[in-house]
């Protein structure tokens, strides 16, 4: 395997961004003729003018839910896309709900270069255990892997003895998907009797790769890279290695603008600062145009050991929104108050992400009002039915007047 996905890795940065923001005007000014909504949003705009960060920065920040609203007055895209190159396509639904389509092209999401960066292209069997279901999250491992040169098995989530076998049987060697759910197929692996020791190599995201779960994974003799990905931009950041060893922070793709910016202020920050981080993208079918992960990072200023010489992120260093991703699904505010007004007899609520083992869990706390006895049993199944996530719910007299509606206590750092 050559050492590098393309030349495009290793461009000198100034090339790098010279190039990027000799495609903006244009990219801008097309996305003006053919997107309604962005017609709308940048009417005083001159894209001829927009061709460096300084003037960047000078446009306004669109965030998810603007894009929510936009989307529910005009569904399902809300004007942000040009239908014309989306003939065909696929359309998914993501926690909000927020609709996003597939662009076209073989790599539609830019996963190729995390998987060529984690050694996994031709040759290669990925076992990809991320949803297919009404999220576009197994579609965007699929299709990269597959760009890398991969044959893939689109396992999906669940059935867990189904998909033991199926491993057993056709030998896999890599794993895609979610951090937690490769030691859910190994121990069960065990359980079973059955040998997965083909999978030596896998690329994780939709969840954290926690320090104490890579080196289970190591010892276990499986290298595991992490990339960061979103629903509505595909794979923003990736993982690397030097002489076999996972560098610190993530490389920013080939084809994106990655801006930190000061939440409040949306201003960028200095290399280094945290802030949240926003993304333009080069999507001529569905453009995004400085958009609001609502995850925060910060820029590490100094080239990779490794050799490609884009800009390096610190990965994800948390939300500046409350919006919380629970195994591989985001879980929004709003979810929360919907569970409470559908539930009987409930004042508030606050929903408790925690570790259980090396998974993640829920637990929603329920206030109850004057002289309720909510049914938690009820509750409980709301909260899946709005989420599609189990979690389990527990009354407390009363919760903290803090505005938490989520509380995330995650140790990111073990």
């Amino acid at each position: 395997m050559r050492r590098y996905f393309d030349e495009l890795e290793t461009r000198d940065p100034k090339a790098r961004e010279r190039a990027l923001f000799r495609r903006l005007p244009k990219f801008l000014a097309e996305a003006k003729e053919t997107c309604p909504a962005w017609k709308q949003r940048l009417r005083k705009v001159d894209p001829a003018k927009i061709s460096s960060r300084n003037a960047l920065a000078g446009l306004p920040v669109l965030r998810k839910g603007e894009l929510m609203e936009a989307q529910a007055r005009k569904p399902p895209l809300g004007g942000f896309a040009n239908p014309a190159m989306l003939e065909g396509t696929r359309y998914f639904m993501s926690p909000g709900p927020v609709w996003e389509p597939q662009p076209p092209g073989l790599d539609p999401w830019l996963g190729a270069r995390a998987f060529h960066a984690a050694g996994i292209g031709k040759g290669d069997l990925v076992h990809c255990a991320l949803s297919f279901h009404l999220t576009p999250g197994g579609f965007i491992l699929d299709a990269g892997a597959r760009a890398a040169g991969a044959n893939v098995f689109p396992a999906g989530i669940g059935a867990t003895e189904q998909q033991v076998e199926a491993a057993a049987a056709i030998r896999p060697t890599a794993y895609a998907g979610t951090p937690d759910y490769l030691k859910t197929l190994l121990d069960k692996a065990a359980e079973m009797g059955r040998d997965l020791s083909s999978i030596k190599k896998a690329v994780v995201s939709g969840g954290a790769l926690f320090p104490s779960m890579r080196d289970e994974y190591r010892e276990r003799g499986i290298k595991v890279l992490q990339c960061y990905a979103t629903a509505d931009l595909g794979v923003i950041a990736y993982e690397s290695s030097h002489r076999g060893k996972p560098l610190p922070g993530m490389l920013v793709n080939e084809d994106l603008i990655v801006e930190i910016v000061r939440p409040g202020t949306d201003d960028p920050v200095a290399p280094g600062e945290v802030g949240e981080l926003v993304v333009t993208s080069f999507n001529t079918a569905y453009p995004l145009i400085r958009f609001g992960t609502g995850d925060l990072s910060a820029v590490l200023d100094e080239p990779s050991p490794c050799g490609r010489t884009n800009m390096r992120i610190k990965g994800w260093m948390g939300r500046a929104d409350q919006r919380t991703k629970v195994k591989g699904m985001f879980v929004d505010p709003k979810q929360i108050d919907e569970v409470v007004k559908a539930s009987k007899g409930v004042a508030r609520a606050r929903l408790v992400v925690a570790r259980k083992g090396s998974s993640d869990a829920m637990v929603l706390q329920v206030e109850p009002q004057t002289g309720a006895r909510p049914d938690t049993a009820a509750i409980a199944k709301t909260l899946t039915a709005i989420t599609k996530l189990k979690g389990e719910v527990m009354l407390a007299e009363t919760l903290p007047n803090d505005g938490k509606v989520i509380d995330d206590t995650r140790d990111y750092s073990k």
